[in-house]
């Protein structure tokens, strides 16, 4: 049966739109620009996925550029991360660029336009400059270095480029309206001089050029065909256009901007500047720690790339906003990890259960299945033995009928092993139970083929073997926003709403086979959620981060 086609999604049908009217298929070209200054996050991965995906759709090369031109800010680690990012999501770029490849040509612009006088130096304080553009209601006023000669301005932006000229000192504004309606449009700021060494030019330069001047000319110069944004720079798409025009000859293809809406995530900020200070004030322990909605710290904490493309693709592009309910991105990681990664069983919170009439010193190796959705992915033996550790929530000394764990007089599954009968319980002196004694039925082994192994039990537990269990260092991860928009009260700084619960370390007990479980390997814990190795771990003593819990633990709290 055809796989079903999905109808297109606006941006597809501008795309397609232009293909019937302006331009050619091998004129397709498409780019994904962040900028270096912060690590990319879930937002960042629907706009990769969407040029990306674009670019995969009509064969089409996609770029990847580093808007670069703010040195204050952006780091050569960022760098690196982005580049990590985008590969790890499955993703190559054609070309490799950077916005400062291009100061020279856009310096060189700015000098043309100066001549041909669309471009003036300003000598205004940055205060001044934003009395005199007015108010979305009232025009703005000419600077009274709107005038200056063509011969000023160009001996001015000399000395702006050389050095000569103090921080803050002028401004290079390109001249356009001072009584546009779109205030973009008020003689905007193209270069500002810095004083500050580059990750990549270092010293060389000591202006910089602004994103907008800087922006649609990269475009313009790599042959984008299409530049998609997010719908805050609707706005700068007249500016976008205008400078383009000043640069490009009548023929050349020019790049088209359009917008498509952000979608936000609940229980969570992706605004770079609020990510760092979770950084900074230590609210989190790094840019990828796992609780942070960065692409590398969903990478540390288990998600695949796979179900992130898979979130990306299913929530769309739109032209309106909307929060997106972080839940759907878990069920996305449920949905893939749930085919790809191995069972395993895992104790989170342990009491030990003695079996008395198993024989003493007695062990066997029990085969498990690694993942029933995956039919190549084989077996594996576990040990298991008179004394083992199970959950202290799977035991309770009297229950009604609605609970089909564990409690005394009734019979439950141990998974993949034996159905047991709880007998009686240990206690220490403060009413604390140390230990439960069971019995066991010998003929009731899992997969034994016997009458008694076919017996229909209500509960089935998990476990693992006390003698042979690997001791390990679990990390509970949960949401890291209590409410579903930190920022939504504007009375409220959105550190209020840390949720101080969003992590737990505890120690649990894991079947031996993952002492050799590697970073990143992924594994369901049978009965409790999806784990992950992290990063911190050492050779033969894992730590594992988990990803999800098998369920929406927060549908219940609604």
């Amino acid at each position: 049966m055809a796989e079903e086609k999905r109808p297109l999604n606006f941006i597809e049908q501008i795309i397609e739109e232009d293909l019937q009217n302006t331009h050619k298929r091998e004129e397709l070209k498409f780019r994904f620009p962040p900028e270096p200054n912060g690590y990319l996050h879930i937002g960042h991965a629907s706009s990769i996925c969407l040029n990306f995906g674009l670019g995969e759709k009509y064969n089409a090369p996609v770029n990847l550029r580093f808007d670069d031109t703010n040195p204050i800010k952006e780091e050569q680690e960022f760098v690196d991360a982005i580049k990590e990012d985008v590969l790890w999501l499955g993703f190559k770029w054609e070309k490799e660029c950077y916005a400062s490849d291009y100061f020279q040509q856009l310096y060189d612009w700015a000098v043309e336009m100066i001549k041909n006088g669309d471009a003036y130096v300003d000598s205004q304080t940055s205060e001044e400059i934003a009395m005199q553009k007015g108010t979305p209601t009232e025009p703005g006023k000419e600077s009274p270095y709107r005038k200056r000669s063509v011969e000023e301005n160009l001996d001015l932006f000399e000395k702006m480029k050389n050095g000569e000229t103090p921080e803050r000192g002028h401004v290079l504004r390109a001249k356009i309206n001072m009584e546009s309606p779109n205030m973009l449009m008020r003689d905007p700021v193209m270069y500002r001089c810095l004083h500050k060494s580059h990750h990549r030019t270092k010293d060389n330069w000591k202006i910089y050029p602004m994103y907008d001047w800087a922006h649609g000319e990269s475009d313009f110069i790599e042959s984008i065909s299409h530049s998609f944004c997010t719908l805050e720079f609707l706005p700068h798409r007249e500016l976008y256009n205008w400078f383009v025009e000043k640069v490009s000859k009548e023929g050349e293809l020019k790049p088209k901007q359009r917008e498509f809406a952000r979608r936000n995530l609940s229980h969570t900020v992706v605004s770079k500047r609020k990510l760092m200070q979770l950084v900074e004030k230590g609210v989190v322990n790094s840019w990828d720690d796992p609780r942070m909605p960065t692409i590398s710290g969903l990478r540390r904490r288990g998600y695949t790339p796979n179900a992130i493309r898979k979130f990306a693709d299913s929530i769309g592009v739109g032209k309106r906003e909307n929060m997106i309910d972080v839940a759907h991105l878990e069920f996305c990681a449920r949905e893939d990890l749930n085919k790809t990664a191995p069972r395993v069983m895992g104790v989170l919170d342990p009491v030990k259960l003695v079996i008395t009439n198993y024989e003493e010193g007695k062990e066997e190796w029990l085969e498990a299945e690694n993942n029933p959705e995956d039919e190549s992915a084989g077996s594996r033996e576990i040990p298991f033995s008179r004394e083992l550790y199970i959950e202290k929530e799977d035991f309770k000394e009297s229950a009604n009928r609605k609970f089909f764990r564990l409690t005394l007089g009734k019979e439950v599954r141990l998974k993949n092993a034996y159905i047991i009968k709880g007998e009686e319980v240990v206690k220490d002196s403060e009413g604390n139970i140390t230990e439960i004694h069971c019995t066991y039925d010998p003929k009731s082994k899992s997969g034994s083929g016997t009458e008694e192994s076919m017996r229909k039990v209500k509960g089935t537990l998990h476990w693992v073997s006390a003698k042979h269990a690997l001791e390990t260092e679990i990390r509970l991860y949960d949401r890291l926003f209590s409410v579903e928009n930190p920022d939504g009260d504007k009375e409220k700084d959105y550190m209020e709403f840390v949720n101080p619960e969003s992590l737990e370390v505890i120690t649990g007990y894991v079947e031996p086979s993952l002492k050799s479980a590697g970073v990143q390997d992924k594994f369901q814990f049978q009965r409790i959620g999806y784990f992950c190795v992290d990063k911190e771990s050492k050779e033969g003593q894992p730590i594992f981060n988990r990803t999800v819990t098998l369920r929406d633990s927060w549908a219940k709290k609604k």
